[in-house]
């Protein structure tokens, strides 16, 4: 009986507590083809996992289907461009860092594009090294922002509040220790 990989990959994480590294995956907005297979060569050769498209309406659908753990957004786009585009993805994946890329942008375009919530904003020719610093940064933001998240669910697990009385104490749950606690509320 053959079993698809990612059933089995996902048995190995849950039964065993092996934990599969996943390959970062990235999507590339750009009109120009030039600019998006450059940077999928580069990133591809980093060990990133691409998804490239043309235009923000096709990339707002790819955000609604998938998830990324960080997109590359050029700024000036036909259609709709990247500054119109980004609170749509942001408000779509708000845990997943944009960077804008513009070869046209000035420190204006930059500010209002950080405003928005855009985690970094690189000029165009795109500078490797850069690049490279700030998608790791913004990945390590996420990773840390996901660690956060579970760690507060498994200390809110943890402590749970069971009642409360007319003297303002309440009692605690602490599961390992199977025990209740009373505590003062102040």
């Amino acid at each position: 009986m053959k079993i698809p990989i990612t059933l089995f990959l996902l048995f190995l994480e849950d039964n065993l507590r092996i934990k599969i590294k996943k390959m970062p995956s990235i999507l590339i907005i750009d009109d120009e083809k030039s600019i998006r297979r450059s940077l999928s060569e580069i990133l591809s050769y980093e060990k990133y996992t691409i998804e490239m498209t043309e235009n923000a309406i096709e990339a707002l659908k790819l955000l609604e289907a998938n998830e990324y753990d960080a997109i590359l957004c050029d700024i000036k786009m036909p259609e709709m461009d990247g500054i119109e585009a980004l609170p749509k993805m942001l408000e779509l994946r708000p845990d997943t860092p944009v960077i804008m890329l513009s070869g046209h942008g000035n420190i204006d375009t930059a500010v209002e594009a950080i405003k928005l919530g855009a985690f970094d904003f690189i000029e165009k020719p795109v500078d490797l090294n850069r690049l490279l610093i700030t998608l790791k940064n913004a990945l390590d933001k996420t990773n840390l922002i996901t660690e956060t998240k579970v760690l507060k669910k498994k200390v809110s697990k943890k402590y749970q509040i069971i009642g409360a009385s007319k003297q303002g104490t309440c009692r605690t749950s602490n599961s390992r220790k199977k025990s209740a606690e009373q505590s003062t509320i102040h």
